[in-house]
């Protein structure tokens, strides 16, 4: 945990559980002394100067950062960025928004000086019964984002919440509470989004999501992207000129990824689908940078130079995400991982596959695997995540285990001869970290593992078989990787390999290439996967189609057809 004088002061603390779930004393100590060390070698290569713009010269807790500006003197609609929710407990919710007059602005309007902001959590959108109310500071250390750990709330509980600061009312956004911890839920749908670069179409896919009946929406990576966005937005061909020549270079810097989160949040859509349901996020690579692994760049770049651009991007993430006060970053570092329960019918294992990887073997890309790849020292998740997840998994009475995560689990050959090369930057790169991770869940007992997945902008759906060399082993779980909201434009139902990718891979099950999202409804006999797709995302307007449909059975996992 981070120190308390480090916290920003938005709220004190809440003690004792997570989603309802006592902490894992043993993975906080885990998890404290890779922080530790992640932070001294921080010091080390950046020097104290470059370590304070991230560690230090924080709000104290209960103190004042900053000189106050009376909310009464904001002229313009501070809630550009409308507001989110996240984290469901039973008890409680993450509600989030950021105070930005003037977004495409550095300092979004706003002088360095904390804006009190006030909330409201009530049962009904109109707010004729409301449950709670405070208020929050709105700090600029944090670029004036505000997060409200608002408690005391019933489980299993839709709720209704907006802001307020001066004269000027947030949107109303929809949450809920998880379910108590030992109820025995029947139902639980949830949808899958990830990788949504913004001047590769538009998010059509988050309004049809926004009008769509589910409980969580769990985001797998790729919120934003690093690379430069041209003042007409890419393919949404937007009229010369209008977007800003701020945005058309590459992220670097903490205003750079700041101003990045601005121009996302910009898309209405977007917005809409935060103010209907509430996100569990997760990051993948593009968040910082392509491909990076642990400490390694995508380039050669020194050491100190991109654990820099690490700490910025990892500071803007948890600003601008519904995360809760255990996620704040501590320079390079940021403790993603979490545990989250939806009663007894799912454990939700939210993994970072990115942070504690090792490097990726032979430069990266498709490679056919080798010595190198096959390395048992290597890991994806780091040893304390593997032992976190692994331990989770033997204390864990839940029907359903679900771990989302970023990148592919299953095994993929891209040939129907062997050898075949796979991806080094998936788990095909990291075999001995699959392997481990798949007899941790044998020798937990797992019945039904279900792995969440996004990064490769396609819809596929995976048998977890405990043998991928032999098609007859046992089924472990199912993989559910959902394809992109935007990246790579419109896409393909059948893209040029699939012929040999279903040829070549005979656990996969489902695969097309079009833009969308998926949704996965949990009950205690069956889970059902509906994968939905859109035809384009450079125009605006697409109808939204389910692709396909797949059940799987409690005790008999295996995908198929509903």
């Amino acid at each position: 945990m981070t120190p308390a004088h480090h916290r920003p002061s938005h709220q004190q603390p809440q003690a004792g559980t997570r989603f309802g779930t006592p902490f894992d004393a043993h993975a906080r100590e885990l998890r404290a002394a890779a922080r530790h060390l992640n932070r001294r070698r921080f010091m080390t290569v950046t020097g104290a100067a470059a370590a304070l713009a991230f560690s230090v010269g924080l709000p104290a807790a209960g103190a004042a950062s900053a000189a106050e500006l009376d909310a009464a003197q904001l002229t313009d609609d501070p809630f550009t960025h409308g507001v989110a929710s996240g984290d469901p407990h039973p008890d409680s919710v993450l509600l989030w928004t950021r105070l930005a007059p003037t977004p495409y602005q550095a300092d979004s309007g706003l002088p360095a000086q904390r804006v009190t902001v006030g909330w409201e959590l009530a049962l009904d959108e109109r707010f004729r019964n409301v449950v709670r109310r405070g208020t929050a500071t709105a700090h600029p250390e944090f670029h004036h984002t505000v997060h409200v750990e608002a408690g005391h709330l019933a489980p299993g509980h839709v709720y209704y919440y907006r802001f307020r600061a001066g004269r000027f009312v947030s949107p109303v956004g929809r949450t809920r509470t998880a379910p108590a911890e030992r109820a025995r839920s029947s139902a639980l749908t949830f949808a899958l989004a990830s990788c949504q670069r913004y001047d590769q179409g538009y998010y059509t896919a988050y309004r049809h999501l926004a009008e769509d009946d589910v409980d969580v929406v769990i985001h797998l990576g790729d919120y934003l992207y690093e690379y430069a966005v041209n003042s007409s937005a890419g393919a949404r061909a937007y009229p010369a000129g209008t977007l800003p020549d701020l945005f058309d270079h590459e992220t670097v810097t903490l205003e750079d990824y700041r101003l990045r989160y601005a121009l996302y949040k910009s898309d209405p859509d977007l917005r809409a689908a935060h103010a209907a349901h509430p996100f569990v996020v997760t990051w993948d690579d593009h968040e910082t940078e392509n491909n990076y692994a642990g400490d390694t760049p995508e380039n050669s770049v020194p050491p100190e130079e991109f654990l820099l651009r690490r700490a910025a991007a990892y500071r803007a993430y948890w600003e601008n995400m519904p995360l809760r006060r255990p996620q704040l970053p501590d320079g390079p570092d940021l403790p993603l991982y979490r545990r989250l329960h939806w009663g007894r019918l799912a454990q939700f294992d939210v993994l970072d596959t990115r942070q504690y990887r090792s490097n990726q073997a032979y430069g990266d890309g498709w490679q056919y695997p080798g010595p190198e790849s096959e390395d048992p020292s290597r890991t994806l998740t780091g040893d304390a995540q593997e032992r976190w997840l692994i331990d989770g998994w033997h204390r864990s009475d839940a029907v359903w285990n679900v771990v989302p995560q970023q990148v592919t689990f299953s095994r993929r050959h891209n040939s129907t001869t062997l050898p075949s090369k796979v991806s080094m930057d998936s788990w095909d790169g990291y075999p001995a970290s699959r392997e481990r991770v798949l007899a941790g869940a044998q020798a937990a007992g797992v019945r039904n593992l279900m792995v969440l997945t996004g990064d490769v902008h396609v819809h596929y759906g995976f048998d977890i078989k405990r043998d991928f060399d032999d098609p007859d082993s046992a089924t472990l779980g199912t993989e559910i990787v959902t394809t992109s909201v935007t990246s790579g434009g419109n896409g393909s139902e059948k893209p040029a390999n699939w012929d040999t990718y279903m040829a070549a891979n005979p656990h996969m099950r489902f695969y097309n290439g079009r833009r969308g999202y998926a949704t996965v409804s949990l009950g205690r006999e069956l889970a059902r996967v509906d994968y939905k797709t859109v035809p384009h995302v450079t125009t605006q307007g697409a109808p939204l189609t389910t692709a396909a449909s797949f059940v799987t059975e409690v005790g008999d996992q295996g995908l198929k057809p509903a």
